[in-house]
C-alpha cells in the first residue's frame, strides 16, 4: 500500500490540457482540408469526408467554446 499518497475520487482527476487538446483539433481540421485540397483522387467522396470530419472538429471546438462562455461547462 502507498501510505503516503492522498485518496482521491475518479472525478477529481481532471483529462489532459484543455487548450492543447483545442489546438489540437484545429490544427487537424486545417491539415484535413488541406489533404482535400493536395489529393490526387479523381472522385470526390474522400473529400467530401475530409471537409465533413474537418467541420464536425470545429463544431465540436465552437460548442465547446459557446458552452464554457455560458457557464453550463467547466
Amino acid at each position: 500500500m502507498a501510505g503516503d499518497e492522498p485518496v482521491t475520487a475518479p472525478d477529481q482527476h481532471k483529462p489532459g490540457h484543455r487548450k492543447s487538446g483545442r489546438i489540437g483539433a484545429v490544427v487537424s481540421a486545417v491539415a484535413l482540408v488541406l489533404m482535400a485540397f493536395c489529393g490526387t483522387e479523381e472522385g470526390r467522396v474522400e473529400d467530401i469526408w475530409l471537409f465533413g470530419i474537418a467541420a464536425l472538429l470545429l463544431a465540436i471546438v465552437i460548442g465547446d467554446a459557446v458552452l464554457r462562455r455560458n457557464g453550463l461547462r467547466s
